[in-house]
């Protein structure tokens, strides 16, 4: 039986944590784990024998960190192919032939992450990025991987990298984890229903998430997940969240604490149940036992089927379109046809004009924006990459991805944090065949224009007939009918009376067949007077016929009033909720001014740009503010800082996230170099003198680079001495230095006492400088106890307490 039949079979018991089990066995810390799959074989063997012997269903090899940018950290960067082959055969032959056993367990190649940020929040590139993984899952494969397992995953992006990588080499099935904070958010923003969303569109077999929480955080994510899809779920809990006990960190939660929400979850969809850090072969034997105990019967736990809708994300949001989901708004602003500035931007290479619709639109009300850069004599693919991260870091919401070059289209699918809707396909067989694939690999969803190589049919059963061809092509490359959002394709009544009769007819019969249903509005009262009021009853009329989606301008407040009522009056706004919210004040209207609007005194637009990241204008502003005689300190104090509060608060709040910090950040960065320049000596303000390190013994360090970047935005001067740094070597650097404060960051549950070592160092010393702590295993209890003075929860924290406690030079 292979794993698909297994899985809709029963539910499949996963093993438990591989990091924390070699280090009781005498990993050294900082060592690599994936190279004693060579020098150590018996110690891993033994651990995946103890799972076996548990009675798991899967294996996982001991390869999650075996891609060659983390193995480039041990000098091993060369022995991918070796280590991820030794890894898979390793654990198949441990697994077999265990007593009492039916059948051996599943192998899954299990891919971790990169360990760096893809652009533009880093700087890997995303096919830089496909290219790393494919060279792990290829070597997997190799080895002989009956599915993989890719998981720890706190970008969303890296994710959809890993799956395409595996599908490009195999079409084995692939479990897919992302790791969410208490938050019950990745650290960069990102909700488990985005998750769940974006990983489905790509086609893969079990979604869910593993480590970062104990059983009960993990069972708050699944429910989420399971309420945007129907594809088996993963769960993989901690050992409940580490803590600190005579000086050892311990995993508190015991194998019965582990099984407390198994009933539960199985009814949620989860259909695999494993353990990460702390769990061992007892709490994979508990969770055997009691699925066997349960006597739950799957085929009584069959889950409901939906309504056919097609699902968008973002990083930090989702969108739904079709019944019974209010009628969305798709903001038509980003787009240069008849925009002679937005153009001449595109030219220049620039993105102002796109981060100020897709800020205006998004405060509008628009649920998604439509990007289309489609401007004479540009490389388009290169400015919809462009635009593509503007709009991601200025806004929150899911991207229509719109061009007729498929090369614009795939750089789009690449650059799009989420799952974006391609505008568009159509039933002409040159457009199928290049874009329908697009959509398959990188996972999205598409709108269908029913037109072909004909033309547009003048009828609707003739519209109709193209839509069911364009399913059958979508069918072939399994792509769901409920991904396809059809245009029922809008006319000018000036030219053809009886045109939008027909377009509407042809929602109608569309929304009866259950499918989901989009338009473009404005074209219908094209060359006649009053355009509006045209526009306005065509789309009300739309909103009758049971539309779904309408890309309009959401700056229009009578459109957006259509739409608001539209909802309500045909029962898609239950309690009138959403209408209420929107009309209990009055909506900002076509006179609605972005954030970034030249209005205000200077140094109000100074903070506002810091707000918005706004690198492009930030020098123009502060070269306006020295213009009217401010000096660099009075920049600083009062535009920069100021702005840089607000970002804080923001995020504090969940109404941004790390992505939009950093833009800020670099924003601010770069006045920051201003100001240096125009200080006597080139000396700018400096808030103070850090040393920044992850303590020995421990290689992670992204939350540290991202503090790091932060505070030197903040005009901090921090010295940075890296990952795994010996004591001995913080004391002499602090020492030598003569810093104002001594940042030190952790990850490991085994690293974490080694702060309190370089804590007692630097007293011995007698060197009398602040010490802040930080890392996703560290809490305030025992930053108390070891003596740190400031315990940071996230990198805005800290740099909100430094600030703080340090004063300005």
């Amino acid at each position: 039986m292979n794993f698909r039949d297994a899985l809709k079979r029963r539910v499949l018991v996963m093993d438990g944590a591989m990091g924390t089990m070699l280090q009781s066995s005498g990993l050294r810390p900082g060592g690599c784990p994936e190279e004693l799959n060579v020098s150590r074989p018996d110690v891993v063997r033994e651990v995946h024998r103890a799972y076996a012997e548990a009675g798991a269903d899967i294996i996982e090899t001991n390869t999650f960190g075996c891609n060659r940018i983390k193995l480039k950290e041990y000098g091993l960067e060369k022995r991918v192919e070796e280590l991820n082959i030794a890894g898979m055969r390793l654990a198949r032959k441990a697994a077999q032939g265990i007593k009492g056993r039916a059948r051996p367990p599943f192998i899954a190649g299990c891919i971790g992450p990169i360990g760096k940020f893809l652009e533009p929040l880093g700087e890997m590139s995303f096919d830089d990025a496909v290219s790393i993984f494919k060279e792990q899952a290829r070597a997997l494969m190799k080895g002989g991987a009956d599915l993989f397992s890719i998981e720890t995953m706190m970008d969303l992006k890296e994710i959809k990298a890993a799956v395409i990588a595996v599908r490009e080499v195999t079409d084995r099935p692939i479990m897919a984890m992302m790791t969410f904070e208490q938050s019950i958010r990745t650290v960069l923003g990102t909700p488990p229903e985005s998750a769940a969303i974006v990983l489905g569109g790509l086609g893969v077999d079990v979604v869910g998430t593993n480590c970062g929480l104990g059983a009960q955080g993990v069972f708050e994510v699944l429910k989420k997940m399971s309420s945007v899809t129907i594809r088996p779920l993963i769960s993989e809990a901690n050992a409940g969240i580490p803590v600190l006990k005579d000086g050892v960190s311990i995993f508190p939660s015991s194998p019965q604490d582990h099984i407390k929400y198994l009933s539960e979850s199985i009814a949620l969809g989860v259909r695999v149940i494993g353990g990460c850090c702390g769990t061992t072969p007892e709490h994979i034997k508990a969770v055997k036992n009691a699925i066997h105990s349960s006597g739950i019967d799957l085929k009584v736990l069959t889950r409901p089927k939906v309504a056919m809708q097609t699902k968008l994300a973002s990083r930090t949001r989702w969108l739904v379109l079709g019944y019974p989901a209010p009628p969305a708004i798709i903001g038509e602003r980003i787009n240069p046809t008849g925009k002679k500035d937005f153009q001449a931007e595109l030219a220049e290479g620039k993105t102002s004009y796109i981060k100020e619709q897709a800020q205006a639109q998004q405060k509008a009300g628009a649920a998604a924006l439509d990007i289309n850069v489609g401007a004479p004599g540009i490389d388009e693919p290169s400015a919809m990459k462009k635009a593509v991260f503007a709009a991601n870091s200025s806004c929150a919401l899911p991207l229509l991805i719109d061009s007729p070059d498929p090369r614009a289209l795939e750089e789009g699918l690449k650059a799009v944090d989420g799952r974006a809707l391609v505008n568009s396909v159509s039933g002409e067989k040159k457009r199928l065949s290049t874009v329908l694939p697009l959509v398959k690999k990188y996972g999205a969803s598409c709108i269908a224009l029913l037109l072909d190589e004909k033309g547009i049919p003048p009828s609707s059963s003739g519209r109709l007939a193209i839509a069911r061809r364009i399913l059958k092509e979508a069918k072939a490359l399994r792509i769901p009918a409920e991904d396809i959002v059809f245009d029922a394709l809008t006319l000018t009544v000036s030219v053809d009376e009886k045109a939008p009769s027909v377009t509407l007819e042809t929602v109608r019969g569309l929304k009866e067949l259950g499918y989901v249903t989009i338009l473009g509005v404005s074209n219908v009262s094209f060359g006649l007077p009053r355009r509006p009021l045209i526009n306005s009853a065509f789309l009300a009329m739309a909103a009758g016929a049971g539309l779904d989606a309408a890309i309009i301008n959401p700056l229009e407040e009578n459109m957006m009033g259509v739409m608001s009522a539209s909802a309500l009056l045909s029962g898609r706004d239950p309690r009138a909720e959403s209408y209420i919210r929107k009309n209990a004040v009055k909506a900002p209207g076509k006179d609605y001014q972005p954030e970034s609007a030249p209005s205000g005194n200077i140094m109000d637009r100074i903070s506002r740009a810091v707000i918005n990241g706004e690198e492009e204008k930030i020098l123009s502003l502060v070269e306006e503010a020295f213009g009217k005689g401010c000096n660099a300190l009075q920049v600083s104090n009062d535009g920069l800082v100021p702005g840089m509060a607000e970002v804080g608060r923001r995020f504090k709040a969940n109404e941004i996230f790390l992505p939009q910090v950093m833009l800020s950040a670099e924003t601010m960065k770069k006045a920051f170099e201003r100001l240096k320049a125009e200080m006597k000596g080139g000396e700018g303000p400096v808030s103070g003198r850090i040393l920044m390190a992850t303590v020995e013994g421990d290689i992670h360090d992204i939350g540290k680079n991202i503090l790091v970047a932060l505070l030197e935005n903040h005009g901090f001067e921090v010295i940075d001495l890296g990952k795994s740094v010996p004591a001995d070597r913080i004391v002499e650097e602090a020492r030598k230095r003569s810093v104002d404060l001594v940042g030190l960051s952790a990850l490991m549950t085994t690293t974490m006492t080694e702060m309190k070592r370089v804590i007692g160092k630097l007293k011995e010393a007698g060197i009398k400088t602040l010490v802040a702590v930080g890392g996703a295993v560290v809490n305030k209890d025992y930053a108390r106890e070891i003596g740190a003075d400031i315990y940071a929860k996230d990198a805005m924290d800290a740099v909100r307490q430094i600030t703080r406690l340090l004063p300005k030079k």
